[in-house]
């Protein structure tokens, strides 16, 4: 059963939440209700850890919550959100030092089967980029966000995307062709 301000747009909710009549704490939990899932699912990508990714979550909505008391117009309440998760994750990612590095997940990987390795070593490999790639590539890959709006949502440019997609793109694959080639090696000798 839907709320009944479900048939409101992002922006009417918005401006429901300014407006701080009876109706803003509704406004604002079908703005989270409708958003959640998919800003801690970009921060689970981004930042690889559970209880982080659900910090930034919350820490995204309250400052959605915070920045309703300006007189801010707002028309793309989505990609306000994500851009509010995106800082939120570069500034988490600046306070930690990275975890594993490529050679170290080389020696300490285990022999599970093929299909959980590969997705450990693409996930290795994610983690390996430099952060303004693996930022663009989730948004890419994994929101589905066209160019233009991440270049807003990074404060960059169109070209400089391109490139930093592209670069994320190789990198990965860098990484993941010896892999590839060795599992291909073995299903040709079974």
């Amino acid at each position: 059963m839907g709320s009944k301000l479900d048939k409101y747009s992002d922006p009417e909710l918005f401006e429901l939440v300014q407006s701080r009549g009876k109706l803003a704490d509704e406004a604002f939990s079908e703005l989270y209700d409708r958003h959640s899932p998919r800003v801690f699912a970009y921060c689970r990508r981004f930042l690889g850890n559970k209880e982080e990714a659900q910090d930034v979550l919350q820490e995204t909505f309250i400052r959605l919550y915070k920045s309703s008391n300006s007189d801010r117009e707002m028309t793309n309440v989505p990609a306000f959100i994500l851009t509010i998760a995106r800082n939120l994750c570069v500034n988490s990612q600046k306070k930690k030092k990275p975890l594993v590095s490529y050679e170290d997940y080389m020696f300490v990987r285990d022999n599970n089967n093929d299909d959980n390795e590969l997705l450990d070593l693409i996930k290795m490999a994610m983690e390996t980029l430099p952060e303004d790639y693996k930022e663009v590539f989730i948004l890419r890959e994994y929101e589905g966000l066209s160019y233009q709006d991440i270049a807003e949502i990074t404060e960059t440019s169109l070209t400089n995307v391109k490139v930093r997609i592209y670069r994320a793109k190789q990198k990965i694959k860098d990484i993941l062709e010896p892999y590839l080639v060795d599992l291909n090696k073995h299903e040709k000798d079974e």
